[in-house]
């Protein structure tokens, strides 16, 4: 039970859990509206390999408004900073409405970038220093931002150019000793839907199946049609990755299923990972068994907010 009333509910999980249908059925109970903590989902276009299953967002008939969803075109740069000015227009805008708000997603680096306030600015470009860097190999670039910060996330250097921009962070910080963002004090309740290895396993794999025969091949070659580059649509990683690359004819179908399949294995594997971090952190996550009825997890919701 909270010792004081709730102003977010957060809804977590890794991919193929059922975060979004408990949030729009949460939604309805609690007369509230859903942000969604996707990182990919925000992008127009990008539907069947993000997952977005908008018509879980009407519940009886009723629908549910959410927020972060198709806000920008796909090939645009979007980064944590902007989620989090996101997040809080959306945030306050619901709440001055008097409804609750309510997050959902696995994007784990987004959600607890809104639920610390994390201290970050909008770094601006700095050419000089790309100027000095750019003579460096990226295992070069790769040494030295080590010796800056811990390298816990490896697509930090995955290209020259985004080895560049993490240089050109955490110069700025070294710089600029961070201020406080203006986050407001926010009570949440933090629920996470969790299943058994197997469970999850069997879902995506299913899952991908279903999207495959939806069109997700036509999906990705619509959106190369329009003149999203191929490397930025491998760059969003797993569906675009290796279905862009398939388009490329670099493997061939049944390659890039099986190879897709297991990567998004992997990817469930390290949102469990970042959550369970964000326990070790101090993050009260109540967790929920996902094979549980929906009526049994809305009632346990309801029995930690009453």
């Amino acid at each position: 039970m909270t010792e004081k009333p709730i102003d977010l509910l957060v809804i977590i999980g890794p991919t193929a859990t059922g975060k979004t249908t408990l949030a729009a059925n949460m939604a309805i109970k609690l007369n509230g509206e859903i942000i969604s903590a996707d990182s990919r989902q925000i992008y127009r276009g990008m539907d069947l390999g993000t997952g977005k299953d908008l018509a879980d967002y009407t519940v009886n008939g009723i629908s549910v408004p959410y927020h972060l969803i198709d806000i920008i075109e796909a090939g645009e740069k979007y980064n944590v900073f902007q989620y989090q000015a996101d997040f809080l227009n959306a945030y306050t805008t619901i709440r001055e409405k008097g409804k609750l708000p309510i997050l959902c997603g696995g994007s784990g680096m987004y959600i607890e970038a809104v639920l610390k306030g994390y201290k970050l600015v909008d770094v601006p470009n700095n050419e000089l220093l790309r100027t000095e860097l750019e003579h460096f190999d990226l295992p070069e670039l790769t040494a030295k931002l080590s010796k800056m910060k811990p390298l816990h996330n490896k697509t930090d250097v995955d290209t020259k150019d985004r080895a560049f921009r993490a240089l050109e962070i955490a110069t700025f910080y070294e710089n600029h000793p961070t201020t406080d963002f203006g986050f407001p004090t926010i009570n949440p309740l933090i629920i996470g839907i969790e299943l058994d290895r197997q469970t999850v396993k069997n879902r995506i794999t299913d899952r991908l199946k279903q999207r495959l025969r939806q069109g997700m091949i036509d999906e990705v070659q619509t959106l190369l049609n329009k003149g999203v580059p191929a490397d930025v649509l491998v760059y969003y990683g797993l569906e675009y990755k290796f279905i862009t690359q398939y388009l490329a004819k670099e493997s061939s179908y049944n390659k890039m299923v099986s190879t897709l399949n297991v990567a998004i294995h992997q990817f469930s594997k390290r949102q469990m990972t970042w959550f369970r971090k964000m326990e070790r952190n101090g993050f009260n996550i109540h967790w929920m068994d996902g094979n549980i009825t929906l009526e049994e997890k809305i009632k346990g919701v309801m029995e930690l907010i009453q």
